[in-house]
């Protein structure tokens, strides 16, 4: 669920990872980077109507468009920020806006990760951007594949971090199995591990484990990523979003791009955040829908089992996935066969629509032969 929170409620806590040392695994090249200055971030003097701006080289007739976007974006996204700031109990310096997350994510490799010399921890299966993401830096993955009841292996984690080791990246929930990952091994992690543990809450609305942005104070090597892409329904505007200490927010400012969000965006999603209520209730029925489907996906003779799920969506473990996804294709309706990745043999991935679309596809998997 979504919840507005006080917002100093949870930032009393003492930071518990005395190893991590911000400085200690910074690039150089970012540390000595002085940052691009725009003219939005040289002057930002409120109400843009009561200024004449002659300063960012923009169209000053307007734009062709019933909203005018001659402007250029706040750069910092300030007002959007202390929205988020009210809902999630998070101080607006520890808020970092992305055009998704998968650029919080990129900018993780570009900032802490020397091309060819450092690497990650990926736990498989996961997400897979984290992989693409290190490729395109010239990153190195040492993968410590899930137990089999998909949660760490803490000791094949701690045999694969060495002096070069810079992030560890989880998904809780996990996509694509859906689970949440037990949360004692995720503090061990980051009570041990002297590089950044980066906390993957895309599905977090959907599960009853707690938000890791809850300790960010005790944990300065934590950042949690989130998305107004699940729950908010908002994954066209590619909007995600990364809580941290503020000096890792300072690190994400100084790489990102001069207006990495744009006006439109900023500006459908703060009409968005007004409309808590509803995103709970779908929320709600998300979750009963979710429920319904696994009980009548049950009931299918070619499914051998389905996974716990905290997420927006099911894993089920099927006879023949591949038949079943073109039959399904066929139908009109298009899920995802996982069933080549690791640990997931067999198996689809199903997200929950809405009940007319989950009573086709039932309709549709009862017929099939």
């Amino acid at each position: 669920m979504i919840r507005r929170l006080g917002a100093k409620s949870q930032y009393a806590k003492r930071n518990t990872n005395k190893m991590f040392n911000l400085n200690s695994i910074l690039r150089e090249n970012i540390k000595n980077l002085v940052p691009y200055s725009s003219a939005r971030d040289e002057f930002n003097g409120g109400d843009k109507g009561s200024w004449i701006f002659l300063d960012a080289n923009e169209n000053s007739f307007g734009s062709p468009l019933p909203v005018s976007y001659n402007r250029y974006p706040d750069p910092l996204q300030l007002q959007l920020k202390q929205k988020i700031s009210a809902i999630k109990g998070v101080p607006l310096q520890n808020i970092f806006l992305g055009n998704g997350s998968d650029e919080a994510i990129d900018i993780l490799f570009r900032a802490f990760c020397r091309p060819g010399i450092d690497n990650v921890i990926l736990v498989p299966p996961t997400y897979g951007m984290y992989e693409v993401s290190a490729n395109i830096n010239d990153v190195a993955t040492r993968k410590v594949p899930l137990t089999t009841d998909f949660q760490l292996n803490l000791e094949g984690i701690a045999e694969e971090i060495d002096q070069n080791t810079k992030l560890v990246f989880i998904c809780s929930p996990n996509n694509p199995t859906g689970n949440s990952i037990d949360r004692a091994a995720i503090e061990t992690i980051l009570a041990n591990f002297e590089g950044v543990v980066v906390i993957d809450e895309a599905y977090i609305n959907y599960s009853k484990q707690k938000s890791f942005i809850q300790e960010l104070t005790e944990y300065s090597n934590l950042v949690v990523l989130q998305t107004l892409s699940k729950a908010w329904g908002l994954a066209a505007l590619r909007l995600g979003m990364a809580f941290a200490s503020e000096e890792i927010i300072e690190v994400f400012n100084k790489v990102k791009p001069p207006y990495n969000i744009n006006q439109a965006s900023q500006t459908l999603a703060l009409e968005a955040l007004d409309n808590v209520a509803q995103v709970n209730e779908w929320i709600k029925q998300i979750i009963a829908e979710r429920d319904k489907l696994i009980s009548d996906i049950k009931t299918l003779s070619f499914v051998n089992y389905i996974y716990p799920s905290d997420a927006n969506f099911i894993l089920a473990k099927t006879s023949d996935p591949r038949k079943i996804y073109t039959y399904l294709v066929e139908q009109g309706i298009i899920i995802r066969d996982r069933s080549k990745v690791e640990l997931c043999e067999g198996c689809l991935r199903i997200t929950i629509g809405t009940p007319a679309e989950n009573q086709e596809l039932i309709k549709a998997l009862r017929n099939f032969k």
